[in-house]
């Protein structure tokens, strides 16, 4: 099926031809891979498909990792293809483990050696199927001809079903080569649940009780709310209510950030006055969020156990998985809100909630002025650049983070207005995930500039996809935070090691000659008032950028201090700062 043109009546086509019918019956306009044997036909497919986009990949990866942030950026399916069965399709584990982590509906596809060599060892034969059975919702390897658009349009139903997450499907070599008359193309639509579950009325009814009888209301705003792309009804109860929004971690764009109730991301990568307010809050409301890891380490220490909690979750596992729940709903997250907005029209807010309300807002203001009052001195200080990074972003700005030390500093130092705009590794923790992201989300919003913050060993580990961004004119901005070192481990080297230093120290050549090299505008920066020339310039270049910023080697952060308590610091907290 060639262009737009849908055909109505059957037709003998080859295996590859039939995967690619079938990805553009899905509605699929971008496919991130890199070539290989076993799946030659299906690449011979993409070649009539005026339609679908072929995005050619340095490293299967990094393939993924563009599906990834493509997906969470459109919320519709990113595809990536590895074209060689083995090795091809081992190097897509790592990005499949993090569109896991992240809830996100990739659909990964690998060639795969022919059935009548399995279990031979074979050239490059390895079991994909257990290999990725693991990390996804579903895995499948093809049977026969005749089944790949049933097995193409179920990996796309499963890895759009709630609770989301990435599938992958085998097509082995002799799979594609055959031939079979296939009918039309169904529609997608026709094999997939269209309606968000509400919540029931008894539950609802009981959770507007607490909230409306609350002194200390806090909304708790996840992945639920930003993915639904609806924060207007959880703005409205929050106003309601008198009730600060605290955002999870990697969802600081949840709620705009200049809403007056908005307090930013909580938990131990998030802000002060955030973080304290689960703290003291009396009813906490969490609204599609699991109250994991990185917002609570499962800790006390970081929720009031005094408190009624109200989740909301679409997925019913996650409801008082790790914190026990007054009130568990079962229900999509936005229309919850709208449901509790409803529910609390007659409400007035309470003496207590208003003061509440007004003590956060000085909180905030104060929180918000000092992470100003910052030094200009030399060398840049991550907090420093920051502040540049806040004032010359544009509003329509969308942000891609690594992990790191660097990029733990920048979970809630930036300022997010249009969601979804705020793209991370969230709990998979990984590193060389953001320039690979921003590129995914730049081809599903390219009217939006895209700004990927990195370390120098994570940009190091994928700056080959530059040739990508630059053959395929994908124009995003990399700010490379180079501090010479793997910083998160330096810092537990240098806290609970006596710095006893090994491996942690990286060298690296001028990021900015590199892009050059490449075809992309390149940037160095040595001095904080240079940080928002090279911004915009790089956002003017045209071309795909990279802003290679000397940041203070000295600046590290220790995240996972948790995991040294059976360590004595070296070195006072003061010192690590």
């Amino acid at each position: 099926m060639s262009g737009q043109t849908r055909r109505t009546r059957p037709a003998t086509l080859s295996g590859g031809q039939a995967a690619v019918e079938a990805l553009q019956a899905e509605g699929v306009r971008h496919v991130f891979g890199l070539i290989g044997s076993a799946a030659m036909e299906v690449f011979d497919g993409l070649y009539d498909a005026d339609d679908v986009a072929y995005v050619g990949v340095r490293d299967e990866r990094t393939g993924t990792h563009m599906a990834d942030g493509y997906a969470r950026a459109s919320g519709r399916a990113g595809v990536v293809l590895a074209g060689q069965n083995g090795p091809g399709a081992t190097n897509l584990v790592t990005g499949v483990a993090q569109a896991a982590a992240a809830f996100s509906p990739v659909v990964s596809i690998a060639g795969a050696l022919s059935t009548a060599h399995v279990h031979r060892d074979a050239f490059q034969e390895v079991d994909q199927d257990a290999l990725f059975r693991p990390l996804t919702k579903r895995t499948w390897t093809v049977p026969s001809t005749d089944r790949i658009p049933e097995m193409v349009r179920e990996a796309f139903r499963v890895a759009l079903a709630p609770r989301r997450g990435p599938v992958h499907l085998n097509l082995p070599r002799d799979v594609l080569a055959g031939t079979a008359e296939f009918p039309p193309p169904w529609d997608p639509a026709t094999s997939r649940a269209h309606e968000a579950p509400a919540g029931a009325d008894e539950p609802v009814c009981r959770a507007a009780g607490l909230l409306a009888d609350a002194d200390r209301p806090v909304i708790v705003a996840g992945a639920g709310i930003k993915n639904g792309g609806d924060h207007a009804a959880v703005s409205a109860l929050a106003e309601a209510l008198g009730a600060p929004i605290v955002t999870s971690p990697g969802h600081g764009d949840a709620i705009p950030a200049d809403h007056p109730l908005c307090a930013g991301q909580m938990g131990p990568r998030g802000n002060p006055v955030a973080s304290r307010l689960v703290c003291e809050a009396d009813v906490i409301l969490a609204l599609g969020t699991r109250l994991g890891f990185n917002s609570t380490f499962f800790s006390w220490e970081n929720v009031n156990r005094e408190a009624a909690i109200i989740q909301v979750e679409l997925e019913p596992t996650a409801i008082g998985r790790f914190f026990p729940v007054d009130v568990g709903i079962h229900a999509d997250a936005p229309t919850v809100a709208q449901q509790l907005v409803e529910a609390l029209a007659d409400h007035r807010v309470r003496t207590t909630a208003e003061a509440w309300a007004r003590s956060f807002a000085d909180d905030r203001a104060d929180h918000r002025a000092r992470r100003d009052e910052v030094s200009n001195a030399h060398p840049i200080q991550p907090a420093g650049l920051f502040r540049e990074l806040r004032a010359v972003l544009p509003r329509n700005a969308a942000v891609t983070l690594d992990s790191g030390t660097l990029c733990l500093q920048a979970t809630d130092a930036l300022n997010h207005f249009e969601p979804p705009c705020l793209f991370s590794p969230l709990d998979f923790g990984l590193v060389g995930f953001s320039f690979a992201c921003g590129l995914g989300v730049k081809l599903a919003r390219p009217e939006r500039p895209v700004v990927s913050l990195m370390g120098d060993g994570g940009f190091g580990m994928t700056l080959s996809e530059l040739s990508t961004a630059v053959d395929h004119g994908i124009d995003t901005v990399t700010v490379v935070m180079n501090n010479g070192c793997w910083g998160a481990e330096k810092a537990y080297q240098r806290e609970f090691f006596d710095g006893r230093y090994i491996g942690a120290d990286v060298h690296s050549p001028p990021f900015d000659q590199v892009a050059e090299l490449y075809g992309a505008a390149g940037y160095r920066v040595e001095r904080l008032d240079e940080v928002a020339e090279a911004v915009r310039a790089a956002l003017d270049a045209g071309r795909p950028a990279v802003i290679d910023v000397a940041v203070d080697p000295d600046a590290l952060y220790s995240f996972r201090r948790d995991s040294f308590a059976h360590r004595t610091p070296t070195i006072s907290d003061g010192e690590a700062d």
